[in-house]
């Protein structure tokens, strides 16, 4: 699928260092540390707003349960080979035009006005599946669905990461791409014992909760402050650290002094390719952008009921989906942990090695499968294998592309270079996605999983050639090797 950004998407650069320049009573930094606030209002509203990650993760996985009862020769609304790719694939390329102007637009209306008026296209695009009578009504839903969720994608992660203190900022970070992975296993138990309405109608419930709740979410102070609006910015902070909470002040001059400094460094898209460590970092932020899509993420997550019905499995397929769901779910909390105990690029390197395996034996199965070979007794190995591959997937080519670009970029530099990586993300999980059919009809899918295990031995050569490890690093530190300099 693809791959969420964390805090680190195309967003206003704001950035509240650990370690400020004053203390709880607005003193400056050596009088001891800042005093930190009530922490759960503040995760409360960073899942609430994030649940429009669960709505865009209904959208991301509803092709899986879904294009096999439309493809049926019973179906009441008979969808074709052509027809079922271009219904998976109008969704990604929805959501890359969704996420470019979905920066400015909170800019503009706010962060929660945003959020608020995203759920309209989701709730449309279901309404759409649920009334369809005609594929032009199918791919007009995918294709808002697709635009919401690509500006949600912006918009919910700036929300949780402008309301967070820095010391849980990267828990709530986590709470979109963990949100999206609920709401792809929601989707797959659902479609795997509902009607294709049922689906629909579950789905839709999603972002009109989304709605209500972030209704009653304040607005981030960050955003209040950018509109000359202290006195409201200070209200929202008191609701969000708690009434105790006496460090108000020392913390609106904190994100006040960083809105400044962000101003003063803003970058246009021309200024990027001014410098060596910048186009380093393009470089390496891009390429493993195009390899986490060009792994087959979207391909076995979209049509991972197909991929089980073609390889005869032993588990029900429906089953064998919700398997990998859950497996996604509970990876993508252990990604969290694990990155920052081994480390980016040992992470990367592992993943695109094992994620080609995956590939290259299920391609192995489903040669022998149709070669007429004896593969009874192999029907657990596709579940293995894709379990396998979502594993190793979540654990580093999903989050880390995305960690990266947060990692590689300077503040200044940050918001023009992150908009373009998630426009090729969303672009490259439509090729993937829109040539996925195609590739199994012309090379058949021993071969089509052949050529995604090739990408990802390319990826990992790419890995061992160009990505050096960020962990433990400082930002200058980081920059000194982007510049050439040995660290």
């Amino acid at each position: 699928m693809a791959s969420y950004a964390r805090e680190e998407v195309p967003m206003v650069a704001v950035s509240v260092e650990n370690g400020s320049d004053f203390n709880k009573n607005g003193s400056a930094a050596g009088a001891g540390p800042r005093e930190e606030g009530a922490k759960l209002m503040q995760y409360v509203a960073g899942f609430l707003a994030t649940m429009g990650a669960l709505a865009a993760g209904t959208v991301l996985a509803w092709t899986a349960p879904s294009l096999p009862l439309l493809a049926a020769p019973d179906s009441f609304l008979p969808v074709g080979p052509d027809e079922g790719s271009w219904i998976g694939s109008l969704m990604p390329i929805g959501a890359c035009l969704g996420a470019v102007p979905a920066g400015a637009l909170t800019d503009r209306l706010g962060r929660k006005t945003t959020l608020l008026l995203l759920s309209v296209p989701f709730v449309v695009s279901w309404l759409l599946i649920l009334l369809a009578s005609n594929v032009p009504m199918l791919y007009a839903a995918r294709l808002l669905g697709g635009l919401a969720t690509g500006a949600t994608s912006v918009a919910a992660p700036m929300y949780a990461a402008e309301i967070a203190e820095p010391s849980i900022r990267g828990t709530l970070g986590t709470f979109f791409q963990l949100q999206v992975t609920i709401g792809i296993l929601v989707t797959f138990i659902v479609g795997g014992f509902a009607s294709y309405l049922v689906l629909a109608s579950v789905s839709l419930a999603v972002p009109i909760v989304w709605f209500a709740a972030v209704f009653f979410l304040p607005e981030t102070p960050v955003f209040l402050l950018k509109r000359q609006r202290p006195a409201d910015a200070e209200r929202a902070l008191r609701r969000l650290r708690g009434p105790e909470y006496r460090g108000v002040k020392a913390e609106l001059q904190e994100m006040q002094r960083a809105l400044d400094q962000a101003g003063r460094n803003a970058a246009s898209f021309s200024e990027l390719f001014s410098s060596r460590a910048v186009i380093k970092a393009l470089v390496i932020c891009l390429g493993l952008m195009i390899f986490q899509q060009v792994s087959g993420i979207n391909a076995v997550m979209f049509y991972a009921t197909k991929i089980f019905e073609a390889a005869g499995s032993t588990l029900d397929p429906a089953v064998a989906t919700i398997i990998v769901g859950v497996v996604q779910v509970v990876a993508t909390g252990v990604a969290s942990v694990l990155v920052e105990l081994a480390g980016r690029r040992v992470l990367l390197l592992g993943s695109a090695a094992v994620m080609s395996l995956a590939h290259i034996v299920l391609g192995v199965y489903f040669h022998m499968s149709s070669s007429g070979a004896d593969v009874a007794s192999l029907g657990w190995l596709p579940l293995l294998c894709v379990v396998l591959f979502v594993v190793v997937f979540s654990l580093a080519f999903g989050p880390i592309p995305w960690m990266m670009a947060g990692e590689l970029f300077t503040d200044e530099v940050k918001a023009p270079a992150s908009t373009i990586a998630a426009a090729l993300n969303w672009i490259m999980a439509f090729a993937v996605t829109k040539v996925f059919n195609t590739l199994m009809e012309s090379v058949g899918t021993a071969g089509t999983f052949w050529t995604f295990g090739g990408c990802c031995v390319a990826a990992t050569a790419f890995v061992f050639a160009l990505v050096f490890e960020t962990k433990g690093k400082t930002p200058a530190q980081v920059q000194d090797i982007l510049n050439g300099k040995r660290h």
